[in-house]
């Protein structure tokens, strides 16, 4: 989920990158505005870095990086972070242990480190090398921002647990830890490669500011600064240091997160309307949250209100554009198209992750697909017993929504953004490389050097490589030209989603288009098309996250040289605890992956792409979409994403002094609900919420205290949340303990058509959805 990144000018004192923020009430701006007169002062834009924890203090360029300490802490973070991370995966809702986890948990660790371990060492090319380099406090900040860093790989490990979880559960196919290692680390390789080689267009420029950061730039101004008088507020009757209240917010919700996870649940489904007509379908499918579409978004857990990402860190315009969004698609248009029957969807749950047969029931994919035959489509078997039947949303989100997404991208690329994203191009290190043979690039960090072109392009090489490797050796059905344009897609749109996320935070979706292209080129097998998804989506969507630490990176003055070592090695290690948790779970949780598992571990995300996979890689798109076919004017859409931006631009033109009209930012109205299903309109409603409270009115009517704590705020609630659900389900889910645990509050949400997934209409005995 042009550029609308903030202009924020740092302090002299620091060797901060220069940006620039557009006004009061977002975090980030586009670039046009930021040059706009009619903009507001740049005092805003100082306050929303303050209260970043950016430029605290000068850049010190003799602090300790590549320490043993930070190695063995980074390292050990890598592989608890990822292996947490891959396990938690398979449940919903997920619980993540967040960036500001690992960077918190790091910090204890450091200062215990710090008085410890004794100052032993050795002295190489004229550097002495100390098991402790000194205080964890200042001095160890940059070494803090490199643990998390490599940490940090563990958010990359989703969708690649999800494809490896698709393949092996859902299509049956085992091949090995080889294949599972290998392709891992080439998703990972190839997205590490285009972030670096991107690096001059979408982390270096001083108007980008991935505000997805700043909770981590506040987090370790508060845990390093806890003495400084940085720290103090002026004038302000908020007195609490950053580093007190962090630990204050984070003990809160620790504490609480028991109740809507363990005690409580139905704090979590708080919908109450279902509980007083727990057998209306109606109301089940307008107020519930797990197959219907939230139309009250309450809910007292941390973990469905950021299901999609901490709302404190998005800017309210963003935030106002999802928004008009959920409100649109599925407050209207889902229940306008659902309670009409269109396409036959009243006979199915309004909002499910499934895809149906003709009798209402879950499709069985194993009556059509020939395991023996390739894994390919059976047509016969497959008219003989049923089309494929799509869910409201499910066809919404996942298709249309998609289409006109995937168009939109570029129609408002071309009108307006071209000449910021053709001066950057013009300027990039892969173009010097080519034109002048320039392997030497001017650093953005004055005073370090920069990384060489050449070793991206060496990384880049190596993961290309392996890919026609994995693709050509096991049977996977893509091929060595498969490979070669999985990557091609990957990195034609890496650059346009890149903009938006250092925009907004959202990571928009193109994995249809994905599906589609392999649809059609490997009609019939699905592998082929799980495969084409991970090579051409995944890895961007991995190379979102390397571009974010990059930026990260600047404004932490990491040296780039080391944070290249760090990543290249967090690659590794990542790869290797990633792949070993996706086997241990899937051979030691109890019924994983079905709707028998206990405590949530049902893979809701898997599932969802074994179902896209069916309808693309199966079936396919030619004959899904074939003329008289019921889903055609899902086609419509595409048409749609690339007028909308051309229409919006008009408006822009006319009326140009609005600033609302100015917000509207067409590939996130249409691209932000990708996570619908399984995420529900409560956990997205809950979430503009929650983001329109702190990001506007807290900000408006508490500005102090918003600067002062805001971010810090968010990473207090990502931390302790990460925590006392990792606790919580090892001390009371895994041993069993909560086994008898069970009265009202456990299971009066699960008593709801909302839980059952009721359907409007229901198919009668002895008939068939086609002859109704």
């Amino acid at each position: 989920m042009g550029v609308n990144a903030q202009d924020v000018t740092v302090d002299e004192r620091s060797a901060q990158p220069e940006i620039k923020a557009e006004g009061r009430d977002s975090t980030v701006s586009s670039i046009e505005e930021a040059k706009r007169p009619s903009e507001e002062s740049e005092d805003a834009a100082a306050e929303v870095l303050q209260a970043a924890g950016v430029g605290f203090r000068k850049d010190d360029p003799s602090l300790p990086c590549l320490t043993v300490r930070m190695w063995v802490l980074a390292i050990i973070a890598c592989l608890i972070g990822t292996g947490v991370n891959t396990l938690f995966t398979f449940r919903l809702p997920s619980i993540t242990l967040s960036q500001s986890a690992i960077q918190f948990l790091a910090y204890p660790v450091g200062k215990v480190w710090e008085y410890v371990v004794p100052d032993w060492g050795f002295t190489l090319f004229g550097r002495r090398h100390s098991l402790n380099p000194g205080p964890f406090n200042y001095k160890g900040k940059k070494e803090n921002i490199l643990i998390y860093i490599m940490a940090n790989l563990s958010f990359a490990t989703r969708l690649s647990a999800d494809v490896l979880t698709e393949q092996r559960v859902f299509y049956g196919l085992k091949l090995g830890w080889g294949f599972e290692l290998v392709v891992t680390f080439v998703t990972i390789l190839f997205g590490f490669s285009i972030a670096g080689l991107a690096r001059s267009i979408i982390t270096d420029p001083k108007t980008l500011t991935w505000p997805g950061v700043l909770g981590n730039t506040a987090l370790n101004a508060a845990l390093h600064s806890t003495h400084d008088k940085d720290d103090e507020t002026t004038g302000s009757q908020w007195k609490a240091s950053r580093y007190k209240f962090f630990f204050i917010a984070a003990a809160i919700s620790f504490g609480w997160y028991w109740f809507p996870d363990f005690i409580f649940p139905a704090l979590g489904y708080f919908t109450w309307v279902c509980w007083i007509a727990p057998k209306n379908a109606v109301v089940n499918q307008v107020f519930g949250m797990k197959s219907g579409i939230g139309l009250l978004p309450f809910t007292f857990d941390w973990a469905q209100i950021a299901y999609t990402g901490s709302p404190l860190v998005v800017p309210t315009w963003a935030i106002l554009n999802i928004l008009a969004s959920l409100v649109f698609w599925i407050y209207i248009i889902s229940p306008a198209l659902y309670y009409s029957n269109t396409w036959s969807f009243a006979y199915f749950p309004i909002q499910s992750t499934d895809i149906f047969d003709n009798m209402g029931k879950s499709y069985n994919v194993t009556k059509v697909v020939n395991k023996a035959d390739d894994f390919t489509l059976d047509y016969a078997k497959y008219k003989a017993y049923s089309d494929i039947y799509l869910p409201t949303t499910y066809a919404l989100t996942k298709f249309g929504l998609s289409f006109a997404c995937i168009s939109s991208l570029f129609v408002w690329l071309l009108l307006e953004k071209r000449k910021d994203v053709m001066k950057a191009i013009e300027s990039s290190d892969v173009l010097r490389l080519f034109k002048k043979g320039d392997v030497e690039r001017e650093s953005p960090q004055p005073g370090y050097k920069s990384v060489p072109t050449w070793w991206y392009l060496v990384t880049l090489a190596i993961s290309i490589g392996l890919g026609i490797f994995v693709s050509e050796y096991y049977p996977v059905q893509l091929r060595w030209y498969g490979a070669i344009l999985a990557f091609a897609v990957s990195a034609v749109f890496f650059i346009p989603l890149a903009l938006i996320c250092a925009a907004t935070d959202l990571h928009v979706s193109i994995d249809v288009f994905c599906r589609i292209i392999a649809g059609y080129i490997w009609e019939g097998k699905v592998l082929a098309n799980i495969w084409f998804f991970d090579l051409g989506y995944i890895t961007g969507i991995k190379g979102l996250w390397f571009a974010q630490d990059l930026k990260l990176g600047l404004y932490c003055n990491i040296p780039p040289r080391d944070l290249f070592t760090v990543q290249a090695v967090g690659i590794v290690i990542s790869t290797l605890s990633q792949v070993s948790v996706v086997n241990w779970a899937l051979e030691h949780i109890p019924n994983i992956c079905t709707n028998k598992a206990a405590n949530g571990f049902t893979c809701p995300f898997s599932k969802t792409h074994f179902n896209t996979s069916m309808v693309w890689g199966a079936l396919g798109p030619r004959r899904f979409f074939e003329p008289g076919s019921q889903y055609r004017p899902l086609l419509w859409f595409f048409l749609v994403g690339a007028l909308l931006p051309v229409a919006v631009f008009l408006v822009k033109k006319k009326f140009g002094k609005s600033r609302w009209i100015q917000k509207i930012h067409v590939p996130v109205f249409l691209g932000g609900l990708n996570y619908i299903p399984p995420a529900s309109g409560t956990n997205y409603g809950s979430w503009a919420i929650v983001g329109l409270i702190f990001g506007w009115w807290v900000k408006r009517h508490a500005r102090k205290w918003w600067m002062k704590y805001n971010f810090v705020l968010s990473s207090a609630l990502d931390c302790s949340l990460a925590i006392a659900g990792i606790v919580i389900f090892f001390t009371v889910f895994y041993t069993g303990a909560a086994d008898n645990f069970n009265w009202w509050g456990t299971s009066v949400y699960k008593n709801t058509c909302d839980w059952k997934g009721c359907p409007y209409k229901t198919v009668e005995m002895g008939h068939k959805i086609g002859e109704l």
